[in-house]
């Protein structure tokens, strides 16, 4: 952990709405283009194994992180985003040790869901660094970037604790094609609104 401000703490809000802004684009655009496709993938994936070891190891490794050691030399790079937990801060030692096993022990072990229980701990550690840009704003709508944080938090914890909600989730959508057809609609324009923004309103936040 470096002195000074966490790298968290400098991340601005266009800059963090940009790539959120793009992230949605980018997702709901192609689902709506290639509906087909993105019904199949949205039915298969919730039991695709395959898919879930890239996303739970990305989950993981993101989360190793923050409780990185402090180190010297050619790896420092690794501690940058290592956080001071306080009081905490004695666990983190064992969670340096503790996290990589648990990420081993979940894709050898826990075959079943494990593509939705690794984007549900990416969700909530992305949330982190968003709740952060925004945070102190004094930018018109900057609520927005904090809403999708705190619904990213929310889909975390139910895709870690209860996987099958985005099973039914998603079967549900897929089963109407207006539905989708509004779903992924709706999620674009709130795309590329959170782009607009982070180019007009939000520029110089």
């Amino acid at each position: 952990m470096t002195s000074g401000p966490h790298p968290y703490q400098e991340i601005t809000l266009s800059s963090a709405g940009t790539v959120l802004g793009i992230f949605l684009t980018v997702l709901y655009g192609v689902m709506l283009l290639k509906p087909v496709a993105a019904k199949e993938w949205a039915v298969k994936l919730p039991r695709h194994h395959q898919s879930g070891i890239y996303t739970m190891s990305i989950g993981m490794i993101w989360f190793w992180l923050l409780v990185a050691p402090d180190l010297r030399g050619t790896f420092s790079f690794l501690g940058a985003l290592s956080m001071d937990f306080a009081d905490f801060s004695k666990m983190k030692p064992y969670l340096q040790v503790g996290v990589p096993l648990a990420c081993l022990g979940m894709i050898t072990c826990v075959r079943e869901f494990l593509f939705v229980r690794g984007p549900g701990l990416t969700l909530l550690m992305a949330a982190a660094p968003l709740l952060y840009a925004a945070d102190f704003e004094v930018a018109p709508f900057k609520n927005l970037v904090s809403f999708v944080a705190y619904a990213m938090i929310l889909k975390g914890l139910f895709f870690v604790g209860m996987p099958y909600v985005f099973r039914d989730g998603a079967n549900w959508l897929v089963a109407n094609d207006r539905r989708f057809k509004m779903a992924t609609t709706g999620g674009l324009i709130l795309g590329l609104t959170i782009l607009v923004f982070s180019f007009t309103l939000w520029s110089g936040h």
